[in-house]
């Protein structure tokens, strides 16, 4: 079993590295104004899997084969940046329209913002980061068994992940009253499109 400090410890650096916004957060509080609670919840849920994957991969030891072979990691970090530059242009093309606070959300915008939460999470350079070089830092991988995984590690990053980004979302739906006209969520998206370009460049600049 791990340990009141490894728990602790992992909670905090979770918590901090989800609070800092990123491509991920930026894009939930876009997606939180535009689509209302419910759309911002199925990203969040998006997201959420998408950390569960990379918590996973270290867990079982994928982390060291990433480390061992280079250019497979530099071929995924390569092809997760030109994904994150698509999605920065998407966002960047966005065509708002002003927001009817009680229109609700279809199944397809649903399916649209789990998905874009899971691929954001997965080509998400800052949470590649966390899970392949910080966690081993914080836990020992090698110690990690899949009782513990499964009862310890998973519900713990449930739970952090998920009041992070409540918190995100509601502060969102705070604002939103003040975000619907068009204009506003334009530079809202924009940004969002903007923090993703940053994001792939610094994923770039690694492997150059």
């Amino acid at each position: 079993m791990l340990g009141t400090a490894q728990i602790l410890s992992y909670v905090a650096a979770l918590g901090l590295a989800a609070a800092i916004p990123g491509p991920g957060m930026t894009a939930l509080v876009a997606r939180s104004v535009s689509g209302g609670a419910i759309t911002g919840f199925t990203m969040l849920a998006g997201l959420i899997l998408g950390d569960l994957i990379y918590l996973s991969i270290a867990v079982f030891g994928l982390a060291v084969i990433a480390h061992s072979y280079t250019s497979v990691f530099t071929l995924i970090n390569w092809a997760a940046s030109l994904y994150l530059c698509l999605l920065a242009w998407q966002f960047w093309r966005y065509k708002p329209q002003a927001i009817s606070i009680d229109q609700k959300a279809t199944k397809q915008e649903l399916a649209s913002a789990w998905l874009s939460g899971l691929t954001i999470t997965l080509g998400n350079p800052k949470t590649i980061a966390f899970y392949l070089a910080i966690l081993p830092l914080v836990i020992s991988l090698d110690q990690v068994s899949m009782q513990i995984w499964g009862g310890m590690l998973v519900p713990l990053t449930l739970l952090v992940l998920l009041v992070v980004g409540s918190a995100f979302i509601l502060a969102a739906l705070k604002i939103r009253r003040f975000l619907a006209s068009a204009k506003a969520q334009q530079v809202l998206f924009r940004t969002a499109g903007a923090i993703m370009l940053l994001a792939a460049f610094g994923m770039v600049a690694k492997t150059l």
